[in-house]
This record gives structure tokens, C-alpha cells and sequence, in this order.
């Protein structure tokens, strides 16, 4: 490691940039669709490099930025996808969306190595800079935290760290694991390091099959492509097909269509209603549609239908996509035309009111989540009380067909692993699944598949200790060593002046 720290320490300036983004690139090796799970602890062992070797803070930023700007290009290719539902528009703009995209977020990589750098480059600054930041990637401006390294665990034993640990908490374990890598001394015990790290990251948990309680649900995957989805003439061919799923074979104890399952708004919608709880025979029936409030707010919403067709519950996404579901930036927008922009500022969907549960009788209490809200741990954990069971309504046709729906389902894997909760999970093209407090999924549809799956409804594991602290022993750890780290670095400095002044005297 030596040896090779020192090679790479010698290349000018802009070589050690470009090699800084091609190892931020093969992280993306460790998500899907290659999960190569390993590969997630190169760009973390390039980051410690970076802000232990490099000649200033600003040189660290840098290096920080080129880093995170190929880890994130490379993992969010999946981005380019929307833009291609109505090319001839917006096409032109996916180029542009994955590039400001992967800067913004190597920003944050580049703001934990320059500090971490001007800190003293030490590993506990690394550790505590870049596990800060992935943190604070989770909330500011409303958070993003795709593509965050603990994603790629979810198939391995150190996966399950999630239980205990949470997202934020494993990412303190990862980049501590990097720099003990790193700053060993002896390339024995590093080899030994990365061998164990790599171990834990590859087997694959060893337990028992979850119980599963006698709950039947029926997970309905239309398989509508998004640019086909709200065509007039294509509309009845996937309502049908959702309406024939819910007939079809034995009576299930609840049935759950996708996100906006049903191309109307809710106040025009009671027609299907009525047919889809005549065909479901008495279980009620879950879906995702658009509502529309007395103020003509739009809602990207689920409602819950009794026997008769009634709506009895229902929810509203809370957490909404920036530039898909809403424009922020609004006022600037809509003096902004270039691809519709303006009108897509005009538009867009309200926010609900945040998490809350759905009770489903004998079935129990769901926390539903719509798509992209799934991404986010805290949102999880900010039910007003536990549930028995997550659920995902989703439609990610608009991410392709490839990376993107994977991803997504690694991260609703996550939240199940976070909580001890199982998660039923309904997607427009897939994936569908059902999953276990395990985080394993026990059955799922293909993507790009039309079909239903009957399954069983695995039983809720006891509180996680994550389910039971949340992120803020990692916030208040991570604030004060950050305040800790600045303190040292002052009283440093001026120790530093002091000596100065003793050495001209």
C-alpha cells in the first residue's frame, strides 16, 4: 500500500484528478445492475487517500470532487431514462441532468476531503467528513441519498448492519473500515483488513426463514410503459389487465396495484372503483391515483377501497421528486421556457401532510410509501407509530430497465433491514416484491413483466435498535466531532503563530 500511495502521490496534478474520478467510477461496480458489492470500498480508500496525501485542502476538494463526480455519473446512469418518456422535448436535457446531477453531489464528497484535509488528514477527520456529509446528502434541499455506499451491502453479511447501525452508522463502519485499511502500518494486517471487510461484504447472512403469518396479498404489475401509460387508446388495455389480475384465481386477503395504478383523478375514478371491488370479492384493495382537493391541489395518492367500492383511507406522498413531481425555484422557472420548463413550474403536485399509517383491520397497520419516498431512511422511521408492515407503491418505468428499478429495490431492501419490518412492494414495470425483515426477497415479479403474485405476508421482527434511535446519535456524534476537529485545528494554529512569533524574537 505504501509502495503503490507513493506511485500514485507522484503523478502531476491533473493525473491524480483523473485517476480520482476512474476509481469513484468503479464504485459504481458495487450497485446494481454489475453487484460487485467489494468494488463500493475503492472510491472510500481512494477518498482516505486523497485528504491523508494530498498537498493542500484545496487540492483534497478537488480530488474530492473528481471522485464523486465518476461515482455518482457512473451509478446514476439510470437518470438519462426520464428524459427519453418524451425524447423529442426533453431528451436534450439528459446529458445535462446527469452531469449538474453528478457535480452537485461530488460537491459534498469535495466539501468532507477539503475539510478533512485542512483538519489534518488524519483518519478520524476522514471518517468523520465523509460519513458527515453522506448524512447531510439524506436532508439538505430535501436530501438524496441514492447511491449511498451502504446500498451496495444489502446481499451480504455486513448488510445486516443496517438493523443495528442504519444507513448513516454503517457509513461511519465503511469509511472506518477504508482507513484502517489505509493508515495500518503493516501491509500484513492491511491485506488482512481488506480480506475481512471484503468477506463480511460478500457472505451472505446465515438465518433461519422468517416466519410468515397466514396474510395473503395479491402484488398486481400491470407493465404499462410510461410513454404508452396515459395514451388514450393503450389506457384500457392495462386498466383491464388490472381488473382481470384482481379476479383472477383465489380470493386474497388485500390486493395492491402500483403508484397512479389508474390514469384518472380520483373524483372521476368511481366507476372503476365499483369494478375493481366487485372483482377483488370482498379483500380491499389498495392503489395509487392522482387527487385533486377542493383548492385544485393535485396529490400523487393511494386510497384504500372497502368491499363496496368506498374509499376508507388514503394517503398523500409527502416527500415529492424535485423537477419530476414539483419545480423548486418556481419564480424562476416560469421565465425559464426551454423544454416546457415554465409550464412544468406552473404545475405539479402538493405535498401531503408526512407519514402516517394505514389500518388494515386483521391485517394490521401499513406505513405506505410512494416510490421515492422508499429512498429515504428517516421517512421510515417518522411513522407516527410501528407498523406491521412497508409498503411500496412505486412506478419505475420512468427509471428504464435496468439499473435504476434495481437500485430502487435495494433501497426498499434497506428500510426493511433498518426496521424489522417486511415490505410489499407493487411496481408499475417491476420490480414487485415481497421482502422479509431479512431484507431478502422471497418472491418477486421480473421487470418489463405483466402478471400478479400471490404471497404471503412474512410476520414483523422486533424493533431494530436503528427502529429505535433513529439518526440522531449519528448527528450529535458527527456535529461535535466536526466541532472538535475545528477546535484542534485553531488551537493548532495558533500554537503554530506563537512559535512563529518566539522563533523572529
Amino acid at each position: 500500500m505504501t509502495a503503490l500511495t507513493a506511485r500514485i502521490t507522484g503523478l502531476p496534478w491533473w493525473g491524480q484528478v483523473a485517476l480520482a474520478a476512474l476509481a469513484g467510477a468503479t464504485g459504481a461496480l458495487a450497485h446494481a445492475p454489475f453487484d460487485l458489492a467489494p468494488f463500493i470500498l475503492v472510491p472510500l480508500v481512494a477518498a482516505g487517500l486523497i485528504a491523508h496525501r494530498a498537498r493542500s485542502a484545496t487540492r483534497a476538494a478537488w480530488g474530492g470532487a473528481a471522485l464523486g463526480f465518476g461515482y455518482f455519473a457512473a451509478t446514476l446512469t439510470w437518470i438519462l431514462e426520464p428524459f427519453q418518456v418524451d425524447a423529442a422535448v426533453t431528451g436534450w436535457m439528459a446529458p445535462f441532468a446527469l452531469a449538474l446531477l453528478a457535480l452537485g453531489l461530488g460537491g459534498f464528497w469535495a466539501a468532507a476531503l477539503g475539510f478533512a484535509r485542512w483538519a489534518g488528514g488524519g483518519p478520524v477527520a476522514f471518517v468523520a467528513s465523509l460519513a458527515g456529509v453522506e448524512m447531510l446528502r439524506a436532508y439538505v434541499l430535501t436530501g438524496f441519498p441514492w447511491a449511498t455506499p451502504p446500498q451496495a451491502l444489502v446481499d451480504g453479511l455486513a448488510g445486516q448492519g443496517l438493523a443495528l447501525l442504519g444507513p448513516h452508522g454503517m457509513m461511519l463502519a465503511l469509511t472506518g473500515g477504508a482507513a484502517l485499511i489505509l493508515h495500518v502500518r503493516s501491509s500484513i494486517v492491511s491485506a488482512a483488513v481488506t480480506v475481512a471487510a471484503t468477506a463480511t461484504i460478500l457472505v451472505p447472512p446465515q438465518s433461519a426463514p422468517s416466519p410468515m403469518t397466514p396474510t395473503i396479498v395479491r402484488l398486481i404489475q400491470p407493465n404499462a410503459p410510461q410513454h404508452e401509460k396515459w395514451d388514450p387508446a393503450r389506457i384500457p388495455i392495462f386498466v383491464n389487465r388490472q381488473i382481470d389480475y384482481t379476479a383472477a384465481g383465489p380470493v386474497p386477503d388485500l390486493v395492491l396495484l402500483p403508484e397512479t395504478a389508474l390514469p384518472y383523478v380520483a373524483d372521476n375514478a368511481q366507476h372503476v372503483f365499483d369494478i375493481l371491488a366487485e372483482a377483488a370479492r370482498g379483500a380491499p384493495v389498495v392503489l395509487g391515483i392522482q387527487r385533486r382537493d377542493a383548492q385544485n391541489a393535485y396529490y400523487n395518492s393511494l386510497v384504500m377501497l372497502n368491499p363496496q367500492g368506498q374509499v376508507t383511507a388514503r394517503y398523500d406522498k409527502h416527500h415529492l421528486v424535485p423537477f419530476g413531481e414539483y419545480m423548486p425555484a418556481q419564480w424562476l422557472f416560469r421565465h425559464v421556457n426551454a423544454g416546457g420548463l415554465a409550464a412544468r413550474a406552473s404545475g405539479g403536485y402538493a405535498s401531503g401532510p408526512g407519514p402516517r399509517l394505514l389500518d388494515l383491520g386483521p391485517l394490521g397497520r401499513a406505513l405506505p410509501l410512494i416510490c421515492y419516498e422508499v429512498v429515504f431512511a428517516h421517512n421510515v422511521g417518522g411513522a407516527p407509530t410501528r407498523p406491521t408492515v412497508l409498503m411500496n407503491l412505486t412506478n419505475d418505468a420512468w427509471f428504464g430497465a435496468r439499473s435504476g428499478p434495481q437500485q430502487h429495490l435495494a433501497q426498499a431492501r434497506m428500510r426493511a433491514i433498518e426496521q424489522g419490518l417486511p415490505m410489499l412492494r407493487a411496481a408499475n414495470t417491476g420490480i414487485s416484491a415481497v421482502i422479509d425483515p431479512k431484507g431478502r426477497v422471497l418472491d418477486a415479479l421480473a421487470l418489463n413483466t405483466a402478471g400478479y403474485l400471490d404471497v404471503a405476508l412474512p410476520a414483523a421482527a422486533a424493533p431494530t435498535a436503528y427502529a429505535r434511535t433513529g439518526d440522531a446519535p449519528y448527528a450529535i456524534l458527527l456535529l461535535l466531532t466536526g466541532v472538535a476537529l475545528v477546535l484542534r485545528r485553531s488551537r493548532a494554529r495558533r500554537a503554530q503563530g506563537i512559535d512563529d512569533d518566539a522563533s523572529a524574537a
